[in-house]
């Protein structure tokens, strides 16, 4: 019988890294929260109300971070402390543990004889392959980017070795799985995340002149590179989103760039469909947004290395095209690669982009996901169902 039959549900126990909003790691954490909705969920923090209700109406235990005063601001300060908060953690008897992670929570202790499936988002990038982009000298100072660099080679250390503590590794796309194999010496199976293109649409609306970038406001973002080229060029660009680099963002934009602040999804959806195209020039782990974009018809320039190259088909392949890739994070580039586009206006068909994005829709998510986690749960059925 199917171990997910309401009556005999196993026993699971979620970890997730923190809960401050709802992002693309948080809509992965959402499909096991419906499918498993007693599961007990262990993370660093809780911002209450932050999340869906899925997430929100289950059982949160949170570590001693949570007790930390303005904790819901400073958390990404407290890097070094959260080693320290997973492994305090005690888990209850379970039959499986599914952590979701881009920083400690793939560290969590599952117990004895129980598998854990870690759900990666990347090895943690402060420490291995942004370090520069967050903690080098130009941010820093090169003393503090010396010190700094001390405590990370600590802290890659304590997390190579925890990466035993998963028995198996998913990654969220091929770029992932590489990183996985570099940093912790470990294979892992790719599960793209979902993406919601019953809600990302297109729609009858005219096409504007203006380019779009929906980002968080982090380094490694490069949005940046994005403002400088449309200064340059003097084309309108509109920034949704906020963050960390909010004050040296605004600083560079010059009178062509609109900031809007955070917005909820159905303004983002709005201007995704009204676009000239989607700007994405950093270099990603995956990259919901530039799918969400073309769920909605709307092309993507974006740098061509990281998960972009394995959601954007470029100009010049064999498939119909969905955007185009820029190689290098130089303003010529990038500006290059928006003049290209312009000169191709009328041979971009928002249907292929659609049907681009319909490759990795949540009903394609959860049956990977879950026929995986079925294989690890009920081996033998599995073994039994394939051979029938």
């Amino acid at each position: 019988m199917d171990r997910t039959d309401a009556r005999i549900q196993p026993r699971v126990t979620l970890a997730h890294d923190w809960l401050t909003g709802m992002r693309g790691g948080e809509k992965c954490l959402e499909a096991l929260c419906r499918h498993w909705p007693s599961a007990p969920l262990y993370t660093l923090l809780h911002k209450r109300g932050s999340v869906s209700s899925a997430i929100e109406r289950r059982p949160v235990h949170t570590s001693f971070l949570q007790c930390l005063p303005a904790i819901e601001r400073n958390y990404r300060y407290l890097l070094p402390l959260m080693p320290a908060a997973v492994e305090a953690w005690r888990l209850p008897a379970c039959e499986l543990v599914v952590s979701f992670s881009h920083c400690v929570a793939k560290a969590v202790h599952a117990p004895p004889g129980v598998p854990h499936v870690c759900y990666c988002f990347t090895p943690m990038r402060y420490i291995w392959h942004q370090r520069e982009a967050y903690f080098g000298p130009p941010r820093l100072g090169k003393f503090a980017a010396g010190m700094a660099d001390r405590l990370f080679a600590v802290l890659r250390y304590w997390d190579r070795q925890t990466a035993g503590r998963v028995s198996h590794f998913v990654a969220i796309s091929q770029t992932v799985q590489q990183r996985i194999a570099e940093c912790y010496g470990r294979a892992s199976t790719v599960i793209y995340p979902p993406v919601d293109t019953d809600f990302f649409s297109p729609s009858a609306v005219q096409r504007e002149e203006f380019y779009l970038v929906v980002s968080a406001f982090a380094p490694y973002k490069r949005l940046d590179l994005a403002i400088a080229t449309c200064n340059r060029l003097r084309r309108p660009l509109v920034i949704i989103g906020s963050g960390q680099d909010a004050g040296r963002l605004r600083a560079l934009a010059g009178p062509t760039v609109q900031f809007l602040g955070w917005q909820p999804d159905t303004v983002v959806r709005d201007h995704f469909r009204r676009c000239r195209a989607l700007l994405f020039p950093g270099e990603e782990d995956f990259g919901i947004v530039p799918l969400e974009a073309q769920a909605c018809g709307a092309p993507v320039i974006a740098y061509g290395h990281g998960g972009a190259t394995e959601t954007v088909i470029p100009w010049g392949s064999r498939q119909e095209p969905t955007g185009l890739w820029f190689e290098e994070h130089r303003v010529d580039s990038l500006a290059a690669s928006l003049e290209a586009f312009e000169s191709h206006l009328d041979e971009w068909d928002p249907a292929a982009a659609r049907r681009q994005a319909l490759r990795f829709n949540h009903r394609r998510f959860e049956e990977e996901l879950f026929g995986y986690l079925d294989q690890i749960l009920c081996p033998a059925n599995t073994a039994a169902r394939r051979a029938a």
